[in-house]
């Protein structure tokens, strides 16, 4: 008994304790802020949100729970930024339709938005290969290379004109047109209007073999490729007397892209264009060619170029 009453008031002591511990002020107090806190989320779920966009929202849930089977999910389990998304394509359907009610009335009706197609890539810049002229040049099989002394560089021949294979190198040097790596660029620039300067007669011999070469630059779409490309033309027909008629038969070949890229001008309205001097403005190149190519083609040259350019007129004729 004695052991008893000992161990009593010390259980006792121990339970007031504990209790007294739980009722202590502090705890009370963190308590009731979060049962309040709860309490208010509760009570307000779209407490951030304005009054109008609660009403909008309440709407909306009235309107899925009406339109939704019951074996789905509530409107009230949407979360909320497809709620916005359904309050933004419902703020879009009453106004395509006041805008078609009003059309109806009499008002002023307004299209759809539509969808914008897509580009069909016809003036887009097609992927440039690597060209014979880089590989032979790499290979050190080219009789050129790049002079330093001076203070512009010039392209010096390592043999004579004369001497060369216009059959071998021209075509090649006519392929380097599409590389735009330097000097690969320089060279091949610089070599072909030496050969056909210096050439006299012997670029008209292997014209077959340039119309390749020629059509290849002018399918890379490039805009300063098929600068380079007109001026090597205007300079072939200008420097060998019969290429003009020449080029007649291959105009098929060449002129298309001529077609495709004619309207590409430069409209500044009444400002001065500054690189003009550059010559790079590709529209009016483009007609300077067809023009230089009709004085020298002969009779048939306008007829062929009409039909691949139907808009071209005559710089010959008068209308």
């Amino acid at each position: 008994m004695g052991t008893r009453n000992k161990s009593m008031p010390l259980r006792i002591n121990h339970e007031q304790a504990v209790s007294t511990s739980s009722n202590m002020p502090i705890t009370l107090a963190k308590k009731r802020l979060i049962q309040s806190a709860k309490e208010r989320s509760k009570e307000r779920p779209g407490a951030t949100a304005s009054a109008h966009h609660l009403r909008q929202i309440t709407k909306l849930r009235e309107a899925a729970a009406a339109s939704v089977p019951k074996a789905s999910v509530l409107a009230t389990d949407l979360e909320p930024l497809s709620i916005h998304k359904q309050l933004l394509q419902s703020t879009t359907k009453l106004k395509l339709t006041a805008t078609a009610a009003s059309g109806l009335r009499g008002g002023p009706l307004l299209s759809p938005i539509q969808q914008r197609p897509q580009s069909s890539g016809a003036f887009k810049p097609r992927r440039i290969e690597r060209t014979r002229f880089r590989y032979f040049y790499d290979r050190g099989d080219l009789p050129v290379r790049v002079n330093f002394a001076g203070a512009i560089r010039k392209l010096q021949w390592q043999v004579e004109l004369t001497q060369l294979d216009y059959g071998h190198y021209l075509p090649m040097f006519m392929e380097g047109l599409r590389e735009l790596d330097e000097p690969y660029h320089f060279l091949a620039v610089n070599g072909v209007l030496d050969m056909l300067e210096k050439g006299e007669g012997r670029p008209l011999t292997c014209l077959p073999l340039l119309v390749l070469p020629m059509k290849q630059n002018l399918m890379t779409r490039h805009h300063k490729i098929l600068c380079v490309q007109m001026k090597v033309i205007q300079k072939l027909v200008a420097c060998c007397p019969y290429a003009g008629e020449a080029l007649v038969p291959y105009y098929r070949q060449l002129l298309s892209i001529f077609n495709l890229f004619i309207t590409k001008r430069v409209n500044c309205g009444d400002a001065i264009d500054y690189g003009q001097r550059r010559q790079e403005n590709l529209g009016d190149l483009i007609l300077e060619t067809l023009h230089l190519l009709e004085r020298s083609g002969g009779p048939d040259a306008f007829v062929n170029i009409k039909y691949m350019i139907p808009t071209y007129e005559s710089c010959l004729q008068q209308s």
